[in-house]
This record gives C-alpha cells, structure tokens and sequence, in this order.
C-alpha cells in the first residue's frame, strides 16, 4: 500500500464533475461493482481492468471503513491482459510456413497456404490465450482525494493511467485532466488573472550561442506550456547557488530546498543527447554545469524540501511534475498515523506547487528579464572561472 506506507511515486489528476459530498457506501458500491477482472477497455487489446481494495494483487474487499481514509479513498486498479507475445507468434508463423513449404513440391508456400498458416497460428493463440499460460496482471496504488479534487495515480503517465482514467470517468461519471507543469502554470495565471501572459511565454533562450525553439520533448498534442518545468528546475538550481536556499512561498510559508542525489539534462535541440549525473550534490560536479553551459536542460532533479518542520526525498520530473522516490520523513519514536500520512502527501504536492507558483510570478513579471540576464551571466562566468581552474 504504497500511499499508506513507504516511499511514494504518483503522477496526479484533477477530478472534476464529482457532485457527492463525501465518499460512503453509494462510491464503495461502485468499486465492489466493478471488481478487477470484470471490465474490459474499448481498446481492440486484450486488456481487462478494475478495482481492488488496495491491500494486494488480490484483495476484493471493498468497506468504508477500510477504503474511506481522511476525506479521500485509497484503493487501487488492476489491468490483466492476456496477450500472446508477438516474438511467439512469428516463431509460430515460422514454423507452419516451414512445414507447409517441406510439404510443397516446389519449396515454395502458395498464397493460400500462407492463409492456412496465419489461420493456424491464430487458432493456437486462441487455445494458449484461454489457457492463462500469458496472462500477467498489474497493480497501481490510487488515492482520491476529495479535498483537492486530486487523483494520485502511482505510476507514470501513459497507457495504464490511461485505462484507469477511462474506467473511472465511465463508472464514476468524472472528468480527470492529468497535472502537468504546463497545466499547473495555466491553473495559477487563470487564478491571478494572468492566462494571456501565460499563454504568450516561449521557452527561454539561457545559453545565446546555442539557440532553440521548441523543446526536443515537447509533446505536440498538447498547448500547456510544459517547457515551464524545465526552466523551473534552472532556476531554482541557479537560485540556490546564488542566493539562498530558503525563499518564502506565496502563502508566507518558508522552504528550504536542496538538489541532491541525482540530475537528469538533455539537449532541447536533440543533438547532443542525454546525461544522467548521480551524486550526493551533483549540481556542484563539473559535469553538470558542462552540460547546461552547453544547453542542456534538467529533465529530472531530485531534492530535498522542508516546510513547517517536514523533510521529504523525492524525485522530481519537470514537465509532468511527476513525483518519484518520495520519502516522508517521521521521527522514529513519532506515532504516525494514516491521516497524518494522507496530509503529508497534500502538503508535499501543496508545497512543490508554491514553489513552481513562486517561479511562474516571476516568469510572466518585469522581474524575469532580470533573472534571465543573471541565468545568462552565470553560465557565462561558471565557464570563465573552470577553464581558469584547468589552466
């Protein structure tokens, strides 16, 4: 029960169109209707997808009691896909052309017989199929809060938040939005009255002699300006080490930040490829400052953030703001309940949120052609002073 206990990994989602007032028997129901095993996706895959109670690969018990925790439900979804290999299936294919081709005068397979192969080889994937040899299942922890209108889904986003998407909106009747660093940007400019600033940005340009445009990984079907989160983790790595390690948030909290353990750069042009540096600090390696000076971006950053006297290890991935390796430190003789653990959670999201807000102030302000020129010069300098260091 990873939200529950131990280090954490989740990407969120906002929920929207939820009418109830609060999770009870009606929503429990639900789940239990919907039992992992019992629902199949639209897609043409063999894929079958449900719930489950969230205690392991098999559990089917669904209480408010259990699942209902602090104004949130905690369970998680199971996809099962039954599908023959597809190295297997040419092997197969292989095989019964071989055989046919043996049986021919010529050595030859005739287009009938291909026919008759391809028939064969389906009708083999049918019996193996059936018989479960294939079948693998999956399992991802999710924890709906209600509070924030958040779903934390722990894993990445992609095909399996997918189905996991799509089975929640058709048996709850929600709509759910992954959170990403462009979508966070737009939600705070639509709150402060700032949408067309927001909607104007481009990616900035930190290194002159290495120009770009768009981002090599810029997803192209999506208009949330994404790129925000690679500029954020710069910024914040260049406010670090030209400042102070501890700013104030918007809401008058405090925070103290340090980048450690590891940092993942790549070319924005995708030229010069990737670089992944681990290391207790790895922003004050050579290498690291070699990699941006050449314009190169961080992708992925780890770090360690406290506010209001809580420490929390994590990982985090600049244009989803996925959050991996997540690690909530508790004092050992502390009694850390589960509530106390669902708050931490918020309060971690809550606080990597402030942070990027903090950032987004300033991007859109008179104040970021500044910090921009600092970046710049920075960069600049660093480079000065290593090849002084080599010489």
């Amino acid at each position: 029960m990873p939200f529950l206990g131990g280090s954490l990994a989740f990407e969120r989602f906002s929920v929207s169109g939820f009418e109830v007032s609060e999770f009870g028997d009606e929503q429990i129901e639900l789940l239990a209707q919907n039992v992992a095993g019992n629902n199949q996706t639209a897609s043409a895959e063999n894929v079958h997808i449900g719930f489950l109670g969230g205690a392991h690969l098999f559990d089917q018990e669904f209480e408010v009691s259990k699942n209902v925790l602090d104004e949130a439900v905690h369970f998680s979804i199971r996809i099962d896909t039954n599908q023959i290999p597809s190295a297997i299936r040419k092997a197969w294919l292989q095989m019964e052309l071989l055989a046919l081709a043996k049986d021919s005068p010529s050595g030859v397979v005739s287009k009938a017989g291909r026919k008759e192969a391809k028939e064969a080889v389906e009708q083999r994937c049918e019996v193996e199929a059936a018989s479960g040899k294939y079948r693998k299942m999956q399992q991802f922890p999710l924890l709906w809060d209600h509070t924030r209108e958040t779903l934390y889904f722990g894993g990445t986003a992609g095909t399996a938040s997918g189905h996991c998407a799509d089975l929640l909106e058709r048996v709850f009747n929600v709509e759910l939005r992954h959170i990403s660093a462009g979508s966070i940007a737009q939600a705070w400019a639509i709150e402060n009255d700032l949408y067309a600033e927001v909607d104007d940005l481009v990616p900035a340009n930190f290194v002159p002699a290495v120009p770009h445009g768009d981002l090599a990984w810029t997803n192209q079907h999506s208009k949330a300006p994404d790129f925000l989160g690679n500029e954020f983790l710069l910024w914040l790595w260049w406010t670090l080490e030209n400042d102070s390690d501890t700013f104030t948030l918007p809401d008058n909290s405090e925070v103290t930040v340090m980048l450690t353990k590891t940092l993942s750069l790549e070319c924005p042009l995708g030229e010069s490829g990737k670089e992944t540096i681990s290391h207790e600090s790895p922003i004050k390696l050579p290498e690291a400052m070699h990699a941006i000076r050449s314009g190169k971006l961080p992708r992925k950053s780890g770090m360690t953030v406290i506010r209001d006297g809580q420490q929390y290890d994590l990982v985090l991935q600049a244009e989803t703001f996925g959050i991996s390796g997540a690690k909530i430190h508790v004092d050992e003789d502390a009694d850390f309940e589960v509530d106390e653990r669902i708050d931490a959670i918020r309060t971690l999201s809550e606080t990597i949120d402030l942070m990027f807000h903090s950032f987004c102030a300033r991007r859109v302000s008179d104040t970021w052609s500044k910090d921009l020129k600092g970046i710049i010069h920075w960069l600049e300098n660093a480079g000065t002073q290593a090849e002084r260091s080599a010489a």
